[in-house]
C-alpha cells in the first residue's frame, strides 16, 4: 500500500497534558519546545541528564523518577517516547493507540502515530518541515531544508521587497567588530527592511553591498558637514529622513553603546518624537581579542577587565579616565581608539605602579581578512607601533592574558 504524505498540524499544548519518557539526550532536545508551549508536562524516567534535571528542579517539568508503567499515557494530549528500553517503548506505543494519544517514538518513527518535524522561528513566524518517507525522512536533509528557509526569513532575503514588513522610524544597529557575519540576526534582518542606511566608517562594509539597489546607502562621514560629520549632523540626517516616513537604519561598529554615542543619537530622535529601536552588537573590545587567540579573562590570570577609551591621552585635561587607578589593577586592559596615544598611555600606566615588562597586544582590523597581531610590551610598545606601522581601527590588549595562548602567528 502506498505511504500517504503526513498531516502537518499545530498543536496548542497550553496547561495540556504531555508526557515524556525518557530523560536523555533526547527529551533535553524536545522539552524546552514543549515548556515554551506551555504544556504540563510530566517526565517518567529513572534517570535524566543534567539540564533535563534543572528543568524539575526549576519547576518546569514534574519528573516522576521511575521507569514506564502501564496507565501514564492516560488522559495525555501527546507523548513523547525516548527510553532507552525498546520492549518499554513498544509497550507505551501501545498504550497510545489505545488512547487515542498521538505519540512520537525516538527509536522507530516508523511505529509511530506522529513525527516532530525540524522547527525554526523568526519574527512571529514558525516554519516546521517534515520530508517523506521516499526521502528516507533524512533528520539532516530536514534540517537543512528548515534551516535555508528561517534564515531567508531572517535576512529578508526570502520574502519578496514589497511583503515586507517595513518598521518605520530608526534602528541603532550594532554592526560587530567588521566581519558581516558577526552582526546579529536582527541586524542583519532590519538591514534587509531599510529604506536609507547610515553608515559609519567601522561598520560591516560587506555588508552594504548586499543590500537592494533602491536602498540608500550614506557614508556618515561624507555628509556636507565637514570631512568627519558632526554628531549633530548624523542626528539631524537620521531624524530628517525618518520624518519622511522612512525606514532608516544607523549602521554603527562594535556596539551602539560602547563608545558609540549611540545614547546622544536615541536622545535626538526621542525628542523628535521618533520612535527607535536600538539592537545590540558584538563589541571589538571582547570579540577582536578572541579572534586573535587573546581572552580578556583567564582562570587564575585574570579575574576582570577593563574596557577604556585612548581617544585622549592621559593628560589631556578631557580625559575622563582615571590611568593611576587602572595601573594598580591586575585584571586585563582593553583599549579602544588608543593607537595614536599608546606611548603615552604606556608610560602613564609605568609610572603609577604598572610593570614596563607588562604584555601588550594591538590587532588590527580585527575579524576580517587584513587582521594582524602584533605583541610588545609596554616598555616597548611605542616604538613596536611605529617601526610596525600599526594602523587604526586596532584593538589594543594589556596584561597577562596576551600570553595565554598560542604565540601569535599574524
Amino acid at each position: 500500500m502506498a505511504e500517504h504524505p503526513a498531516y502537518p498540524l499545530g498543536l496548542r499544548l497550553t496547561g495540556r497534558r504531555v508526557v515524556v519518557l525518557g530523560g536523555g539526550q533526547v527529551a533535553q532536545r524536545r522539552l524546552p519546545a514543549l515548556i515554551a508551549a506551555g504544556a504540563d508536562i510530566i517526565l517518567v524516567s529513572p534517570g535524566a541528564t543534567p539540564s533535563v534535571e534543572a528543568m524539575a528542579d526549576a519547576g518546569e517539568i514534574t519528573w516522576e523518577r521511575r521507569p514506564y508503567a502501564d496507565g501514564d499515557l492516560a488522559n495525555a494530549w501527546y507523548a513523547l517516547i525516548a527510553t532507552s528500553d525498546t520492549e518499554a517503548n513498544t509497550r507505551a506505543s501501545a498504550e497510545a493507540e489505545r488512547h487515542r494519544v498521538w505519540c512520537v517514538r525516538s527509536d522507530d518513527a516508523d511505529a509511530a502515530t506522529a513525527w516532530t518535524p525540524a522547527t525554526g522561528t523568526s519574527e512571529g513566524v514558525t516554519v516546521a518541515v517534515l520530508t517523506s518517507h521516499a526521502r528516507g525522512r533524512d533528520p539532516r536533509h530536514t534540517a537543512a531544508i528548515r534551516d535555508a528557509v528561517v534564515e531567508g526569513l531572517r535576512d529578508g532575503t526570502l520574502v519578496a521587497p514589497h511583503h515586507r514588513t517595513r518598521t518605520t522610524g530608526v534602528a541603532l544597529v550594532g554592526g560587530g567588530p567588521g566581519d558581516p557575519d558577526l552582526i546579529t540576526v536582527r541586524g542583519r534582518r532590519l538591514l534587509a527592511e531599510a529604506d536609507v542606511v547610515i553608515a559609519d566608517r567601522l561598520g560591516p562594509r560587506d555588508l552594504l553591498a548586499e543590500l537592494p539597489p533602491h536602498v540608500e546607502v550614506i557614508d556618515a562621514a561624507k555628509i556636507p558637514y565637514g570631512r568627519f560629520m558632526a554628531q549633530e549632523a548624523i542626528n539631524n540626517a537620521l531624524i530628517e529622513h525618518a520624518k519622511q516616513g522612512k525606514s532608516v537604519v544607523r549602521l554603527k561598529g562594535g556596539d551602539p553603546y560602547v563608545f558609540g554615542r549611540g545614547m546622544e543619537e536615541l536622545q535626538a530622535l526621542a525628542e523628535a518624537g521618533i520612535p527607535c529601536t536600538v539592537v545590540p552588537g558584538i563589541s571589538s573590545s571582547i570579540s577582536v581579542p578572541g579572534a586573535a587567540g587573546i581572552p580578556v579573562t583567564h582562570r587564575g590570570v585574570a579575574h576582570e577587565f577593563t574596557v577604556v577609551s585612548g581617544h585622549v591621552a592621559p593628560d589631556d585635561e578631557r580625559s575622563l579616565v582615571d590611568w593611576p587607578s587602572l595601573a594598580k589593577l591586575t585584571g586585563t586592559l582593553v583599549i579602544l581608539m588608543g593607537v595614536d596615544k599608546i606611548g603615552r598611555i604606556a608610560e602613564t600606566l609605568v609610572a603609577h605602579g604598572k610593570s614596563p615588562n607588562t604584555p601588550v597586544a594591538l590587532v588590527q582590523e580585527g575579524t576580517t581578512a587584513a587582521q594582524r597581531r602584533v605583541d610588545a610590551t609596554l616598555a616597548t610598545v611605542a616604538e613596536v607601533v611605529r617601526a610596525e606601522d600599526v594602523k587604526p581601527p586596532a584593538v589594543i590588549v594589556i596584561g597577562e592574558v596576551v600570553t595565554v595562548g598560542p604565540p601569535a602567528t599574524a
